[in-house]
């Protein structure tokens, strides 16, 4: 039997959210209103099949108040069409990740795309549409340096295209979002890259929870796993094509 994992970035599940925490995590978000900031916890909250959206902010904290919750509005806030009993966790090294995983809106990028050059991009799916989404929460124990943290989306997201690909043919949905933190008095850490030991161990985190989320997911319940674009409830393929130039060659002076 497995021992039971005790990772150093906890969570906890209640009415719909998912709370991930660490005590004075500097947080970096692609989210809505993303960017840094520091903070006790980062949130992954459910939204209902009919959900019409509103201020986000204050709907957060409604969210937030009622699932009980404390350091309302400090931390990074992401929303979720898939159900927050469907979220994974996965501990590797120095870090923690997790991951809800739906794919009822998939953005496909096809290799030999159908449409022709130009820079007109393709319309956006309905945005009130409730839709699956794919939302990573990666927490680390060391303490990067700016560029570091900021690399760390990079690294998660490229471990979250490729596990995505692996499992459902498409590198992700119209509306995936990232959070990475960090512990600003841990071990020092100049790079996060897929070499060093906090990158290695976050491709290893996100592609077993996202794996994980998937499975429950969609293993034995109603959604089922779109073959394609076209089957899916929502999603976009861009087939448009871009003009390709070659930089000029600076002249010196």
């Amino acid at each position: 039997m497995a021992e039971p994992v005790d990772p150093a970035y906890g969570a906890s599940r209640r009415d719909g959210v998912l709370q991930v925490a660490r005590p004075d995590t500097e947080w970096l978000s692609t989210g809505p209103d993303g960017g840094r900031v520091t903070a006790d916890a980062a949130y992954n909250v459910s939204v209902p099949a009919e959900w019409e959206k509103t201020t986000l902010d204050a709907y957060a904290t409604d969210r937030l108040d009622r699932a009980g919750f404390d350091g309302v509005g400090d931390g990074p806030v992401l929303f979720t069409g898939v159900a927050i009993e469907d979220a994974r966790g996965a501990r590797c090294g120095p870090v923690t990740a997790y991951a809800t995983a739906g794919v009822s809106n998939p953005a496909a990028l096809p290799m030999d795309p159908t449409g022709t050059v130009g820079r007109e991009v393709v319309a956006e799916t309905d945005p009130d549409a409730t839709q699956g989404t794919v939302n990573v929460v990666v927490g680390t124990t060391r303490a990067l340096a700016d560029g570091a943290l900021a690399n760390l989306i990079a690294v998660a997201a490229e471990a979250k295209a490729a596990t995505l690909l692996a499992e459902t043919g498409f590198p992700g949905t119209t509306t995936d979002a990232i959070v990475v933190g960090h512990d600003p008095s841990g071990t020092a850490a100049s790079f996060s890259g897929s070499a060093t030991a906090v990158g290695a161990a976050t491709r290893a985190c996100v592609r077993e929870a996202v794996r994980a989320s998937l499975r429950a997911h969609y293993d034995g319940n109603d959604p089922e796993l779109p073959s394609s674009v076209a089957e899916a409830t929502y999603g976009v393929s861009t087939d448009v094509r871009a003009d390709v130039f070659r930089p000029p060659l600076a002249e010196c002076d």
